[in-house]
C-alpha cells in the first residue's frame, strides 16, 4: 500500500486561550484555506504540518484512523481547554468512491476557533509568526461556464435510464450528480466563496479543505464525547415565490410520495448503521422540514450514544455512502453511478469536516460544493432518482442545487 505522507517525527501542539477574534473567515491569512464555520462558530486553519493521502480502497477511513493515532498519539500537546477543536485538529474530505485517490486529512500549523463563548489559537510544531503569509482575498471576476461531463439533455437521459432500471426492480433509489465548470481570468479565491457563503448560508456547514469549497445543509456525523448526531436529509423542493407559495411547496413535499420514500431510505441506512456502534439510538417516525435560502428538505435529526470508545472516523466507516448520495442498494447504486453519470466525482459527495486528538468531530457530506483549482472550479450538483422521478424535474432541483456556488462565484 502506497501512503502520500507529510509529516514531522512529532508534533509539538499549544494551545491558548485568546479574545474573541471576531469573524473567523476574515482572518484567513492565504488562499489555501481550511474551515468548517456554522452560524458564526467553528474552526479555520492554515498551513500544513502534517497530511495525509490514503490510497483510495474499503480500507481508507480506518487506514486514516490509523495514522491520525500515531500522529495525535506521540505529539506533545498543551491543551487547557481541551474543548471539541482545541488541541491538534485534521481537516479532511474523503473521495466518494471507494476506488477515488482523491481522500486527504491535513493536519494546520495554526487553528483559530470558537465555540460556546470560548476563543483559541492552536499552534503546531512552529512559533512563526500566524500571519507570516497574509495576503488579502481578491473576488473573482469575468467568469465562464461551460458543461462537465454531461449536457442538460445527456443528462436527462441519464435519469431517464436509471429510472428504467428501478422499475426493472434491480434496485430501489439511485442518486445521480453531474458537473459545470466554471473559467475565471485570475486564481479564485477561496475565502472570498467562503464569506459568501456564511453569510447567505449561516445555518448551514461552510467548509474548505484542499481546494473543495461549499456550504453543506448536511450533518453526517458529529462525535462528542460518547455521543453522536447526524441529520438526515433526502427530498428536496425549490423555495417558492413568497410565505404562501413556500407553504404550498411545503405541503406537496411532505404529501409526494416519491420524496417521503427517497427519504425513508437515507434514514433507515442511517438507523441500520449506527444501530451496532450504540447503546442508545433515537430516529424519528416522520421527517421535519428544513428551510434553506434555496430549497426546502425533508429532514430527520438522529441521536446516539457509543456503546464504546470510537473515533468519529471508525462511525464514518460505518456510515459512508448514505441512500442520500449514492441510493440503495448500496452496491447497485454505486455500479450504476459509474455506468451513466460519465465522470469520477472526487470528493464530491463524500465526507468532509474534522478531527481531533480525542475522536471528537464534526463531518458534513460535500454537497453545494466546487472543486478549485487555480482559476477553474468544478461545480457539482445531484438529485436522488426514484421509480417516480420526472427527468425535466430533477434537472430542474440540480440547476437549484447549482445556484449556491454560482452565488459564491459571481457575488
Amino acid at each position: 500500500m502506497n501512503l502520500a505522507v507529510s509529516a514531522p517525527d512529532r508534533l509539538v501542539v499549544r494551545t491558548v486561550h485568546i479574545p474573541d477574534p471576531g469573524d473567523l473567515i476574515a482572518r484567513l491569512p492565504h488562499p489555501a484555506a481550511l474551515a468548517w464555520i456554522r452560524h458564526g462558530e467553528g474552526i479555520v486553519g492554515w498551513g500544513e504540518a502534517a497530511r495525509l493521502e490514503p490510497p483510495g480502497g474499503p480500507d481508507r477511513f480506518a487506514v486514516a484512523a490509523r495514522w491520525l493515532r500515531e500522529v495525535f498519539g506521540t505529539a506533545s500537546i498543551d491543551d487547557p481547554l481541551r474543548l471539541p477543536g482545541t488541541g491538534p485538529v485534521a481537516f479532511g474530505g474523503f473521495g466518494f468512491d471507494p476506488k477515488s485517490p482523491d481522500s486527504v486529512l491535513i493536519v494546520p500549523r495554526w487553528i483559530l476557533g470558537r465555540r460556546d463563548g470560548h476563543a483559541w489559537l492552536t499552534t503546531v510544531g512552529t512559533d512563526g509568526d500566524p500571519l507570516a503569509l497574509l495576503h488579502p482575498p481578491h473576488p473573482t471576476t469575468r467568469l465562464t461556464w461551460s458543461d462537465g461531463a454531461l449536457t442538460a439533455p445527456g443528462w436527462e437521459r441519464a435519469v431517464a435510464a436509471a429510472v428504467d432500471r428501478i422499475r426493472d426492480g434491480r434496485l430501489g433509489k439511485v442518486v445521480l450528480a453531474r458537473d459545470l465548470h466554471a473559467h475565471a481570468d485570475e486564481p479564485i479565491d477561496a475565502r472570498v466563496l467562503l464569506r459568501r457563503l456564511a453569510a447567505a448560508y449561516p445555518g448551514c456547514y461552510t467548509f474548505s479543505c484542499a481546494g473543495l469549497v461549499g456550504a453543506t445543509p448536511e450533518l453526517l456525523i458529529r462525535r462528542t464525547g460518547g455521543t453522536l448526531d447526524s441529520l438526515v436529509l433526502a427530498g428536496t423542493t425549490a423555495r417558492g415565490t413568497g410565505p404562501a407559495d413556500d407553504a404550498a411547496r411545503a405541503a406537496r413535499l411532505f404529501a409526494s410520495a416519491k420524496d417521503r420514500q427517497e427519504h425513508a431510505y437515507a434514514a433507515e441506512m442511517v438507523r441500520d448503521a449506527l444501530a451496532p456502534l450504540c447503546a442508545e439510538l433515537t430516529v424519528p417516525d416522520e421527517p421535519e422540514l428544513l428551510t434553506l435560502a434555496n430549497v426546502m428538505h425533508l429532514a430527520s435529526a438522529v441521536h446516539g450514544r457509543l456503546d464504546t470508545d470510537r473515533s468519529v472516523l471508525d462511525v464514518l466507516a460505518a456510515l459512508h455512502p448514505t441512500p442520500a448520495v449514492c441510493g440503495t442498494p448500496t452496491d447497485t447504486a454505486l455500479q450504476l453511478i459509474r455506468e451513466l453519470e460519465g465522470m469520477d466525482r472526487g470528493r464530491y459527495a463524500g465526507p468532509v469536516g474534522w478531527v481531533d486528538s480525542r475522536g471528537d468531530g464534526e463531518w458534513g457530506i460535500a454537497l453545494r460544493c466546487a472543486q478549485i483549482e487555480g482559476t477553474r472550479a468544478r461545480l457539482f450538483a445531484g438529485c436522488g432518482i426514484v421509480a417516480d422521478s420526472a427527468p425535466a424535474a430533477e434537472l430542474a432541483e440540480a440547476q437549484s442545487k447549482f445556484r449556491v456556488m454560482q452565488y459564491a462565484l459571481e457575488g
